[in-house]
This record gives C-alpha cells, structure tokens and sequence, in this order.
C-alpha cells in the first residue's frame, strides 16, 4: 500500500486559490494554479510565490561549541573550504557516495558558531542519516519553518517594502528580516535563474505572510511546474533526473563545487567521500558529459528520450526536457560521450515514431539575472 502523503502547512490556501495538487516527493503540493506558462512568464516578467517547504531545513551545530569542529566535520564530508567562506554567505555543495556519485546536492549558510543546511525534499531522511553518520561530532536539527520562494525582477521591491534591509544582500548572501512583525531568515538565492530569496519563516506565521505577498498585484502564485520549467532554462539540475547517486560532479558539468583548495595541490586536498574518484576525473575527464540541446521543433522532447548518431546508433539519453515557455522551443539535458558533447556531428532524438534535429547549446538556455 502506497505511503499517504504529507501536507505543507499551506496546503489549504493552495487549495483555496484552486491549485492543481500533486505529488512530489512524499508531499502534496500545488503543480500549477492559473496555469504553467502563465506562472513561468509572470516570473520572469515580475515575481513568482512559490511554496517550498517540503525542503528539509537542518541546522547543524558543533557538540563541543569549537567553530573548528563545525568546519572541520562538515570539510571531511563535503568538499567544502571554510577558509574563504565569509559568514552569511551562502554556498552550494554536494553530498557524495565513495564512488563519486551525488547523493544530494544542499545550500549551506555559514553562521559563525553554526551552519543552516536545505536538503532536497526526497532526501530528508536519507541525508539526515548520512550526515549524522558522517559527522558524529555535530548535532543536526530540524528547523520547524516554511520556505517561501519570491522570484522575479520585482521581488527585491516586494520584500523591501516590508523590510528595506531586504535590499542589502548579493546573490548567495543572507540577511535577517522582520515581515509582519514576524523574524524571517532570508538568503537571496532560488531555483529560477531569476532575481530573488528564498524565505525561511515560523510555521505558523508562514500564512498570513503569504497573504499579504499575494495582495501585491506583481506577485502571482505558481506551482512546482513553473518552476521546473524555469530551473530548466537556467540550465540548474535536479536531483533524482539529472544528477544522482551515479553521476559524478565532473559528469553533470558541477566541478566548481569541489573547493580548489580540495583538490590535487590544494592545501585541503581531498578528505571528503569520493575525492579519488572526482579528482581524478577533474584532472583526466570523465566518461560523459552533461550537455545542453534544443530542437527547432514544435515536438516535446521529455526525459528518458533517447539520443542516435548520424549512423542511428545510441548515443546519451535525455534527463530533462521540456518546451521552453520563454524560447518557445524544446530544451533538454543529456548525457553524451565527451567528444559528442562538444563537436558539431548530427545528433537526434527519438520521439515515438519520429527522429527530431539536434543543436547543441551553451548554459544557460536562458540568460540568468542574479543581484551580483
């Protein structure tokens, strides 16, 4: 029997404001309201809502109260380098298995005496497991919070209107706000490409915020399918498609998340799980390559399509693709053999009955516009 699933704490506004639920995760959550490509433009062209609080948030401390037992349990299981890592800023990093592969890739928000850690919804538990196990001198714990995701050009406007401090942080950096009376714990980051923050908040102060963000008439709500589509254009990875447990930082193109310091000839060289295998790849290549296509077609070309050679045979599979709302185009990731990656020989998908063109293409298929 299949396990129910779980509910966000917003589960009734989305239904109230006629969300089409799903599952995702474990979780029911809103796919789309007024409709995907609806959502994915107002994003772009103003402020997206997005609800995200099937991520997990973890805080991890150190048991001994020692800032170098923090930084060093969490270097010797991720390939991370405190050592140029300013506080409050926020970086990317991966959660890799002894083969090289990508158990999960995190933000972590460096705090000084601890770190704030979002894990993938799925990964909750996994992850838990994993960095308790791997870092047994630090104590992980939940943070009972909502995550609001406000993306968009006029999301720094929104927010500042409730709090100007909302204006101070650069992309990847934090800053704490009181919204509504209520102390929120903002980083200005997302999954979009776009502009914005993602909005750590009390449970149960989580609604009445949301409300009020709504009532702005640049914000509109959207749904796990804007953005997907969104992440896609801006050529971002997701986790359980396009990156897993059996691909490598060095194969899904993500090699500025191994620290230089961790790597061969750095002063912090290797000591994380899989460093022989990333390292190795680092310096001699990897079997594969994540690549980005398009097709001048009208024809969607979806995940698991396969990819054929100018002689038919296959080459790669896609992992992402959709029909981009913005170019108005198929756009996918694929894996591809590394000289297939990078010359210009013909590639095609197979769709049903049907062999659709192939161009490659440069990330991201959409431009980013991160505050820098």
């Amino acid at each position: 029997m299949a396990e129910a699933l779980k509910h966000v704490a917003l589960d009734g506004l989305h239904r109230e404001l006629g969300a089409r639920m799903g599952g995702f995760a474990g979780y029911d959550m809103p796919i789309q309201y007024s409709g995907l490509k609806a959502e994915h433009l107002a994003t772009r062209a103003s402020c997206g809502l997005f609800d995200v609080s099937h991520m997990g948030q973890l805080l991890a401390r150190p048991r001994d109260g020692r800032i170098e037992t923090l930084h060093a349990q969490l270097e010797a299981c991720l390939p991370l380098d405190f050592s140029d890592w300013p506080e409050g800023a926020q970086r990317y990093s991966l959660l890799l298995n002894e083969r090289g592969g990508i158990e999960d890739d995190l933000m972590l928000v460096n705090l000084g005496s601890e770190v704030r850690i979002i894990v993938n919804a799925g990964n909750r538990d996994h992850d838990f497991h994993l960095l308790t196990t791997r870092c047994p001198e630090l104590e992980f714990t939940w943070i009972d919070a909502a995550l609001i995701a406000l993306q968009g050009p006029q999301a720094e406007a929104v927010l500042a209107a409730l709090d100007p401090r909302a204006r101070s942080p650069r992309f990847m950096e934090s800053v704490s706000l009181e919204l509504l009376g209520v102390p929120c714990f903002a980083t200005r980051s997302g999954y979009t490409g776009e502009d914005g923050y993602e909005i750590s908040i009390p449970t149960a102060e989580a609604e009445p915020l949301v409300r009020h963000l709504l009532a702005d008439p640049r914000v509109t709500p959207a749904g796990l399918g804007a953005r997907d589509t969104l992440r896609l254009e801006a050529g971002l990875p997701l986790h359980g498609s396009d990156i897993g447990p059996d691909t490598t930082p060095v194969e899904a193109v993500l090699g500025f998340a191994i620290a230089k310091s961790r790597r061969v000839d750095g002063a912090r060289f290797a000591g994380f799980p899989g460093a022989e295998v990333v390292l190795g790849q680092l310096e001699h290549g990897a079997p594969r390559r994540l690549t980005a296509l398009v097709a001048d077609s009208n024809v969607p070309v979806r995940a698991h399509s396969v990819i054929v050679d100018k002689q038919g045979d296959a080459v790669g599979e896609v992992t992402s693709g959709t029909v981009s709302p913005t170019l108005g185009k198929p756009i996918m990731l694929a894996y591809l053999p590394p000289a297939l990656s990078r010359d210009d020989s013909p590639l095609q998908a197979k769709v049903r009955d049907r062999l659709i063109p192939l161009q490659r293409v440069k990330l991201p298929f959409v431009e980013k516009r991160y505050k820098r």
